[in-house]
């Protein structure tokens, strides 16, 4: 990419999306384009496609998607399968018809099997079952891959698919009950403090292990990635390292410094029971990240208290 190219970033409001615009700006990229929801809804055809031929972006980030946790994929499984669907087809054709030199499609890391080895490497995409509480979520993203894939394999376009592990960071959904587990947990605990509450609930029974990778990392992986990789074959980009849920919780607690008592509802789910990738393909690259866990927490944390009423 050169620094004046038109760079467009679907997305530009959620947090892999608002990260890559500080890390584009930071590296000195001049020419980026977002447009809000209320203007284009990407989940529309016909504004998608009007708005690529009129703004005819050079590369594209697709970042937008319908996300949440646990409890929405369980309660909106029609709206996350749809939504995603609609975005990536929308954009990929859009992408297609008006010659972009280069797209970034973001998957997840639940497009592998439920039981898959771990570390889980890139080649065991659709091995095995995938985990039933993001199923339609997982099945839009694997999706998105192979229509990725079909249009460098019949076209030759250059779009390139990232599975990144779980995310988390500055600008992340706080939502009490549609949240990821990262920020809600620092909800949970944040406001058991602010009310004095003298126990805290958590889903499960903490012995899943997730894999946990901040926002300013994901974004300086997505531009070197799209500065240096150019291989239809997806590409992990992951911490490296996991984590019980109940480490998470505990460090979570410390950095919001709240007293009382955890209390595990193990009628919950637990999800996959251990998920961490293997991204030797990416360090191979020369890419490694630089957050570590408590510190982006604690950062998140602190944007929490500062942004979210």
């Amino acid at each position: 990419m050169n620094k004046t190219d038109k760079i467009f970033v679907a997305g530009h409001k959620g947090l892999v999306g608002s990260a890559l615009l500080r890390e584009l700006t930071k590296k000195g990229y001049t020419n980026i384009l977002t447009v809000d929801k209320l203007i284009v809804d990407l989940k529309n055809q016909y504004s998608v496609k009007s708005w690529f031929e009129q703004n005819k972006p050079d590369y594209v980030f697709l970042a937008a998607a319908k996300v949440g946790g646990i409890q929405a994929n369980n309660v909106y499984p029609a709206e996350f399968i749809h939504d995603n669907l609609s975005i990536q087809n929308n954009v990929i054709q859009a992408c297609h018809d008006t010659k972009v030199k280069k797209l970034m499609f973001l998957g997840s890391v639940c497009i592998y099997p439920k039981y898959a080895p771990v570390p889980v490497k890139e080649e065991y995409l659709l091995t095995g079952e995938l985990e039933p509480t993001n199923k339609p979520y997982a099945i839009s993203k694997i999706s998105g891959i192979i229509q990725c894939q079909s249009y460098n394999r019949q076209y030759q376009d250059n779009f390139i698919s990232v599975m990144p592990c779980n995310l988390y960071g500055v600008n992340d959904n706080f939502h009490p009950t549609n949240s990821h587990v990262l920020p809600a947990l620092i909800r949970r605990f944040h406001e058991a403090k602010i009310n004095n509450l003298k126990e805290v609930v958590c889903w499960g029974d903490g012995s899943a292990r997730r894999e946990f990778l901040n926002a300013y990392d994901i974004a300086d992986a997505c531009v070197f990635l799209m500065e240096n990789y150019n291989s239809p074959e997806i590409i992990n980009i992951g911490y490296g390292e996991d984590y019980t849920i109940k480490e998470i919780v505990e460090i979570i607690k410390d950095v919001v410094d709240y007293k009382g008592d955890i209390i595990w509802d193990t009628t919950k789910p637990n999800g996959t029971p251990k998920r961490l990738l293997d991204y030797t393909k990416l360090f191979n690259l020369g890419w490694k990240p630089k957050v570590e866990l408590r510190q982006g927490l604690q950062e998140s944390y602190t944007w929490f208290r500062e942004n979210i009423k």
